[in-house]
């Protein structure tokens, strides 16, 4: 009867990369800046219970809610690509001064504003999680209600584990910046940069490229 659970390891290996925790959590830190480890720790718990409600609307809901507006996963890749890499070029382009950490710098209210956006979406959780678990609940259609419904919890308990290793690592990126030499913090920023707009613009151009094979030439 548990063997629809084996969702729950193929689930956590294929959500772990696009999610990202230790590379996200270096992005975050570079966009908050020095800010007490408190308010890590709430920003942690925020993107953490966000990140799951995501997933788990995601799972149940969201090829019903991408009908509902008629927009296919192609074009959510497109414009979620764009905005990552949109993202990534404006960190990029202020050559590391907005993204450098300046003592007393950061407000407390003013980065749990943006717990949402663009910290859990789309930085934690964006258009290739959206995939992946769109993609994850078609598959976990089996026969017999029971394991159906194991299937899916074997999905929503792999990004439970995945939500505790976010959150640890959200928690502590201050403990990780503190390891890099201050004359090294802004060269690892920059490539971190980089890497954002490399990944907002690969995901872009899958989704451009499932447009471009949808369109078959005229006879």
């Amino acid at each position: 009867m548990l063997q629809p659970l084996d969702t729950l390891p193929l689930a956590f290996a294929a959500l772990l990369p696009v999610i990202n925790p230790v590379g996200t959590a270096l992005i975050i830190l570079g966009m908050v800046g020095e800010a007490p480890e408190p308010v890590f720790k709430r920003l942690a718990l925020r993107v953490t219970l966000m990140m799951l409600v995501f997933i788990l609307v995601t799972e149940l809901l969201g090829q019903t809610i991408l009908r509902f507006f008629g927009i296919s996963l192609p074009v959510v890749q497109v414009g979620g690509g764009l905005t990552l890499a949109a993202m990534g070029w404006k960190m990029l382009s202020s050559g590391g001064n907005e993204a450098a950490p300046t003592p007393g710098a950061s407000d407390e209210a003013a980065v749990l504003e943006r717990a949402f956006y663009p910290f859990t979406f789309p930085l934690t959780v964006g258009p290739g999680t959206i995939v992946v678990v769109l993609t994850l609940s078609a598959q976990a259609t089996r026969p017999g209600w029971q394991a159906t419904l194991l299937a899916h919890l074997g999905i929503l308990l792999a990004a439970a584990l995945l939500a505790a290793l976010v959150y640890a690592c959200y928690r502590y990126a201050p403990r990780l910046g503190r390891m890099l030499p201050r004359s090294a913090f802004n060269g690892v920023q920059q490539l971190i940069s980089f890497i954002l707009l490399c990944i907002g613009a690969q995901i872009a151009w899958g989704g451009v490229s499932a447009l471009l094979a949808s369109v078959h030439p005229a006879p």
